[in-house]
């Protein structure tokens, strides 16, 4: 019998080149790039072994007038880049994908701060970092050089074996894109004022790359056809479709989205339907008989077939889902759908590129860790000598180290103390807007109750006595932590005064239903990450006045990193939220809090019936401590005891997942593998001077 999904199989010709399936990896960032090159390789060879007919890279710079420090994308400045480069089409190429490369120039939104070369824009204006220095209008030199440096780094690239190269003008990034804008772009030469003028340079990249690599590579456009920013932007109805129109049958695929990035890969929090860019790149199709790719954090095969059916795209384009589940073409294919990690759309991936750091999932605790620990998605190594573990809490870290016990054949005992496996992934899924969260327990839960040798026990506090009386001599412990109920956190280290009986609630008192009294909720975030501003538009919904009081400069500032920030504050502010920033919490009297200004430290109160703390989290140690003594005493004869997840250090929920993954990987390994592979580094050999 054929499967309903076989049409996401068919092969599918770019140009030149054939790929095997419909399932396109997007270029994304890893944070791994020209620092990391064999990680980044191998990043992008596990999407290739996990079915992907296509796997792309990242930002690739051109030139050094292109430079993104601090953030390590890739590079592509002149020969010496082409190794590096060479590992991920080698490692892609094996697994019978295709291998693409984004070539870049940022114009004005790269701040050239390691090689202080001048920032160029099509026009004068400020430099899209923070920073004194202005980007300068590029003459028609500066022009000519640009298509000169496009063009040698295309012919790089099909020397470093890509088989498909872009011309990349989307994200508000790229000089492509901000010639195509007017907002960017006030010339008067014929690089300005019309479209066409303004497409010049889109359209002369396109031929130029053409002609450098046609015969053998193919030529992608990733283009955006809406900023969603109204008349005041480039609209898909209007300018968007002209450009689609003026080049349809030039670029050999079109890799179509929204811009600028934090709508791109909006979150779940703001997007929570998958193909949220529908609407917008549906014309396409229409336009070009070229094949056409398109992103929306699709995670649904019906929904996937759909669209190709429907003739809205040829590819199924991916970065979050790929990075949450690198296997989930091959998981389709072999019917195992039920098994797919799905993204969640929490923007932890976006965090580490903009953080300059190395790429993590909440989902996929193997991600960005396939180099430096070897971890693999789908492969973890069979048990040792051992037989039998205790996991003590199904909360993130809890479910995640059962699941991998048990997948390497041990046989696992979960107790939890609640009704509800899930823990802080459940409880958060509750909130307003995090429902997809849900997906962090749901996956896991699915995996261990089919397997024959897990053991669930719910409503199950163990005592310490009750642990050893088990009889399990592993035990790992993830019993989670809880918000503190005394305002200690970033900005004070010592308990806050409060008046008797007057209400203090924490976000785990929310969560679990408790509601604060009629009036107004003064909500203090020293946590400054997202927590207070779900928590905020919670007490919002359920009818109640709220005043946001932090000492940060803005409403959780954390969140710039996952692109949230804006849309965060802009919510509450329509919901009516009064917000005071730059405000530190110093008491509470009877006519509400006391709050001292950051910067001026004049005081000022602010009316409030209760309080939300939501500062910092006390870890629940009290098992593991009351164990670790009874092994010290020697009445408790256990061979592992391990505390794991935010009972050994608070964080996000996939650092509470990537604890419970790390603790069953390492269980029963040489104690000094894990500390060893934190200083696996990809070292530079210092050669002739280039």
């Amino acid at each position: 019998m054929a499967s309903p999904y076989s049409i996401l199989f068919e092969p599918v010709k770019i140009g030149p080149v054939t790929a095997k399936n419909r399932f396109y990896q997007v270029p994304h960032c890893t944070g791994l790039g020209y620092l990391r090159p064999r990680a980044d390789a191998a990043t992008r060879a596990i999407k290739a072994e996990g079915g992907w007919g296509v796997v792309s890279n990242q930002e690739t710079e051109i030139h050094p007038t292109s430079d993104l420090s601090p953030c390590p994308e890739h590079r592509l400045w002149d020969e010496h880049d082409i190794p590096a480069l060479r590992l991920m089409t080698d490692a892609v190429h094996e697994h019978g994908a295709l291998a693409a490369i984004e070539l870049v120039h940022n114009g004005y939104h790269a701040s050239n701060q390691a090689t202080r070369a001048p920032i160029l824009a099509p026009s004068d204006t400020t430099a899209h970092s923070v920073g004194p220095r202005q980007a300068r209008a590029m003459d028609k030199s500066d022009i000519r050089a640009l298509r000169q440096w496009h063009r040698a780094a295309a012919r790089r690239a099909k020397q470093a074996g890509f088989d498909i190269v872009y011309v990349y003008a989307g994200h508000r990034m790229t000089l492509p894109q901000h010639f195509l804008l007017p907002s960017c772009n006030d010339r008067m030469d014929e690089y300005g004022g019309s479209l066409e003028n303004r497409a010049r340079l889109l359209r002369e990249l396109l031929q130029d790359t053409k002609e450098e690599v046609g015969e053998t590579c193919a030529v992608a456009l990733r283009f955006a056809v809406d900023e969603m920013m109204g008349a005041d932007g480039m609209q898909a109805s209007e300018e968007g479709r002209a450009i689609v129109e003026h080049l349809a049958e030039l670029p050999d695929l079109w890799d179509v989205n929204v811009s600028d990035w934090a709508n791109d890969s909006a979150t779940s929090r703001f997007a929570p339907n998958e193909g949220y860019q529908n609407s917008y790149i549906d014309f396409v199709k229409q336009i070009t008989s070229k094949p056409v790719v398109a992103v929306g954090r699709f995670t649904s095969a019906d929904a996937m077939v759909s669209l190709v059916k429907k003739g809205i795209v040829d590819f199924i384009g991916a970065a979050r889902p790929s990075i949450a589940d690198p296997f989930l073409p091959a998981k389709i294919q072999e019917g195992r759908i039920e098994e797919i990690r799905e993204c969640i759309g929490c923007n932890i991936c976006v965090s580490s590129d903009n953080l300059a750091i190395p790429i993590r999932c909440t989902q996929n605790p193997t991600m960005g860790e396939e180099w430096r620990r070897g971890w693999h998605p789908e492969k973890i190594e069979p048990k040792g000598q051992e037989e039998a573990a205790l996991v003590v809490g199904a909360g993130p870290a809890g479910l995640e180290c059962a699941m991998q016990l048990a997948r390497r054949g041990y046989h696992v005992t979960l107790a939890e103390a609640s009704a509800v496996l899930g823990g802080r992934a459940h409880l958060e899924a509750g909130l307003p807007g995090l429902t997809a969260w849900r997906r962090v327990a749901d996956h896991r839960i699915y995996d261990l109750q089919q397997r024959g040798n897990v053991d669930i026990f719910r409503e199950s506090s163990l005592s310490a006595d009750e642990v050893i009386e088990l009889g399990i001599p592993n035990v790992f412990v993830a019993t989670g932590a809880k918000w503190r109920r005394d305002g200690i956190g970033r900005h004070s280290r010592s308990p806050l005064p409060l008046p008797e009986n007057f209400p203090v609630l924490t976000p785990d008192d929310i969560m679990q239903g408790i509601i604060p009294p009629p009036g107004r909720v003064l909500i203090y975030d020293d946590d400054q990450i997202y927590l207070a501003g779900v928590l905020a538009e919670k007490l919002c919904e359920l009818g109640h006045e709220v005043t946001f009081v932090t000492p940060a400069s803005i409403v959780s500032p954390w969140t710039e990193t996952t692109l949230e920030q804006a849309r965060i504050q802009t919510g509450l502010i329509n919901l009516g939220v009064q917000i005071e920033t730059g405000q530190t919490l110093s008491s509470v009297g009877s006519e509400g809090g006391v709050c001292v200004c950051t910067y001026s430290g004049r005081e000022k109160t602010i009316p409030c019936s209760s309080l939300l703390l939501v500062t910092e989290k006390i870890r629940n140690t009290d098992l593991f401590n009351a164990l670790s003594q009874r092994q010290a005493k020697g009445t408790a004869s256990l061979q592992t005891l391990e505390l794991i997840g935010d009972a050994s250090q608070p964080g996000l929920i996939a650092d509470a997942v990537y604890g419970g993954h790390m603790a069953a990987r390492y269980f029963e390994a040489d104690p000094s593998a894990k500390e060893q592979a934190y200083y696996r580094r990809e070292l530079i050999e210092l050669e002739t001077e280039v």
